[in-house]
């Protein structure tokens, strides 16, 4: 395909374009939220845009496509990421209504090789395509290792399948771990089912079809002046510039690369099916039934798993769907959303079925959090529709088909006691454990040669080694000589995860660990918290807020300035409070030591975890959000 020109621009119809019944929309509160949003300078540029009334009303984009470049606009094109899953899923869907392939049937039916596939027990039934779509075929959480594989050949993929090399950690059915396999493999179902490449499907199938010309599955589809290039923190805290990689066989997981201006279409026709009505169909390709039915429920997510977002005490109702995650949101009723992160970029849609208004975020930083931004601009305009208020009607789906499985197996309810992975398995697996305790050597005594045996390549792509080395020893220098903290025990999420503890005479800090879907037994992310340096800028805003959370967060502390809205965090310290009683600090949870710090606070009630970010330069907080976490 030509590569596509920057000019004539793609520019958003103001909201008063709009006819008289649409949501009324303040854009300049939606640029408002945006701009404080990108003070906190978590990216080089992010994009955004509105959808009401089934357009994008307005949009807009703040600083740099690429070093040097312009601002981003509404067809600034991004990697979306995980986002194309929900491509991924009308996609099968579509050829489910056309009887091409039903949901229920067992995967292996289209791809024999799955015959092969690793399950934990002889009494499992086969994988079926369902199963694939809602994340429960039953394997464990693989990223980061999938966004590595993007550009993975397909004769690769598929010798991994018919090799035995994959591996399951549930039985299929049992529980929602979110797989970017497995939505590799229904690009391959899809592939076999229309003879065709999975990109060219969906580009006959979908894109074309809906006028997605911004739209494609290549960096080089599109002119540089209108590509947004994806970069990463050095070091030095400057922007590095990443090469994306090219589709390949994960492409069904995260390949695609779209704009405001495209993806706002797409949202509008998921809102648009609702509500259900008698009125002709609107010549979308998918009928406006299968697209509700990839809005509902299917299958409940563990509030352990990382994907809620838990605060003021509260953890959210959230479920996956085909390719889509539905929340229970208690102000608004349901939400329909769905993130991507990927080395580069990160991205956000979400709409909200009752009024019909979406926001989009797009952002070239890797694993930039958006979601925040999307979920803080749709908050913002539904509490200005009537409709949307609290005690109107609002659109629900049903209850989740499935129960979700609790969080740490360790301390969630049905559990088994220390190491257990959670109701419904035997533990974690033993290859677990045994990585667990190379990890710990390392910890104490670095060996390249181990190292590189023990982890899968993206560990090195994701943060270098000799970085991760220069962290360890920072976390040595802020609590002292550690050890394995023997009276805490070892959690797990699953078979494949775990978190422990080290502790030294200043301190304890959290140490987690996964392992890759694939039978060789490979951490595929290690992740060691890092203490803030004493008297650092995020050292002392740790301590003022928890020294505010402790004397009932009544006002706000002169000295400390804040890029977000103190209300919002003095009423979560409020709140934690409250959870809590009189707390005093216990272990880092997470935090990279230099701009971001999660805290565990004791006490006498409960258990909660304050997550600070703070900026580069100052005593500037660019977010603080507490959260309930359950007494291991």
């Amino acid at each position: 395909m030509d590569a596509r020109s920057a000019d004539a621009p793609t520019e958003a119809p103001s909201s008063d374009a709009l006819n008289a019944s649409a949501p009324k929309v303040d854009a300049r509160k939606v640029d408002r939220i945006a701009a404080l949003f990108a003070e906190r300078g978590g990216q080089p540029g992010l994009a955004y845009g509105v959808v009401a009334g089934g357009q994008l009303v307005h949009a807009g984009g703040i600083g740099e496509s690429f070093a040097g470049g312009p601002a981003p606009r509404a067809d600034t094109v991004f990697r979306i990421a995980s986002m194309t899953k929900s491509f991924t899923a009308s996609a099968v869907m579509l050829l489910r209504d056309d009887g091409v392939l039903r949901l229920d049937d067992p995967a292996q039916q289209y791809l024999p090789e799955l015959r092969g596939l690793r399950l934990p027990t002889a009494d499992c039934q086969p994988v079926t395509v369902r199963q694939l779509l809602t994340m429960t075929a039953g394997f464990p959480t693989d990223d980061p290792w999938g966004d590595r594989q993007q550009c993975l050949p397909l004769d690769s993929l598929d010798r991994l399948v018919s090799a035995g090399q994959l591996r399951c950690c549930w039985a299929p059915g049992t529980r929602f771990e979110y797989s970017n396999l497995g939505y590799a493999l229904l690009g391959r179902i899809i592939s076999v089912v229309t003879g065709s490449r999975y990109e060219t499907a969906i580009r006959d199938m979908l894109l074309a079809p809906l006028g997605l010309d911004r739209t494609g599955f290549e960096a080089g589809e599109f002119a540089p002046g209108i590509l947004a290039r994806g970069y990463r923190r050095g070091e030095d805290g400057g922007w590095l510039e990443l090469q994306p990689d090219p589709s390949g066989a994960f492409a069904p997981m995260g390949g695609i690369f779209s704009c405001v201006h495209d993806l706002a279409r797409w949202v509008a026709g998921f809102a648009d099916a609702f509500p259900p009505r008698s009125a002709p169909e609107s010549g979308h390709p998918l009928s406006r039934s299968s697209r509700r039915d990839m809005q509902l429920a299917q299958i409940a997510i563990p509030s352990g798993d990382g994907m809620h977002s838990v605060r003021f005490g509260v953890p959210p109702a959230l479920s996956y769907g085909l390719g889509l995650l539905a929340e229970d949101d208690p102000r608004f009723g349901s939400v329909i959303q769905h993130s991507g992160g990927y080395p580069g970029y990160g991205s956000q849609m979400r709409w909200h079925p009752a009024t019909g208004i979406g926001v989009i975020v797009l952002a070239n930083s890797t694993y930039a959090g958006v979601g925040a931004l999307a979920g803080e601009v749709l908050a913002a305009l539904l509490a200005d529709q009537p409709a949307a208020k609290p005690g109107s009607q609002r659109v629900r789906g049903p209850a989740p088909a499935q129960p979700g499985a609790s969080g740490p197996g360790s301390s969630g309810p049905g559990s088994s006691g220390p190491g257990s992975a959670g109701p419904g398995s035997a533990g974690p697996w033993p290859e677990t454990l045994t990585a667990m305790k190379t990890v710990n050597a390392l910890l104490l005594h670095w060996d390249e040669t181990a190292a590189e045996a023990l982890f899968t390549a993206n560990v090195a792509l994701d943060r270098p080694l000799p970085q991760r080395q220069a962290d360890i020893s920072r976390l040595r220098v802020r609590i002292g000589e550690f050890g394995p903290d023997a009276a805490r025990g070892v959690e797990c999420d699953s078979p494949a995860h775990c978190r422990w503890w080290l502790t030294g005479e200043r301190g304890s800090a959290c140490v987690q660990i996964r392992l890759a879907p694939l039978a060789e037994p490979l951490v595929q992310q290690l992740i060691v918290a890092v203490p803030p340096e004493p008297g650092s800028a995020l050292d002392r805003a740790v301590r003022i807020l928890v020294a505010m959370l402790n004397d009932g967060a009544r006002e706000w502390p002169t000295g400390l300035m804040t890029v977000v809205s103190a209300d919002d965090i003095l009423r979560q310290l409020r709140l934690a409070a409250a959870w809590t009683g009189p707390c005093t600090p216990g272990g880092w949870l997470a935090g990279d030591g230099a701009t971001t710090a999660t805290l565990e606070l004791d006490g006498p009630s409960g258990r909660t975890a304050l997550s600070v970010e703070v900026g580069r330069t100052g005593l500037v907080l660019h977010r603080a959000d507490t959260s309930v976490r359950p007494r291991a």
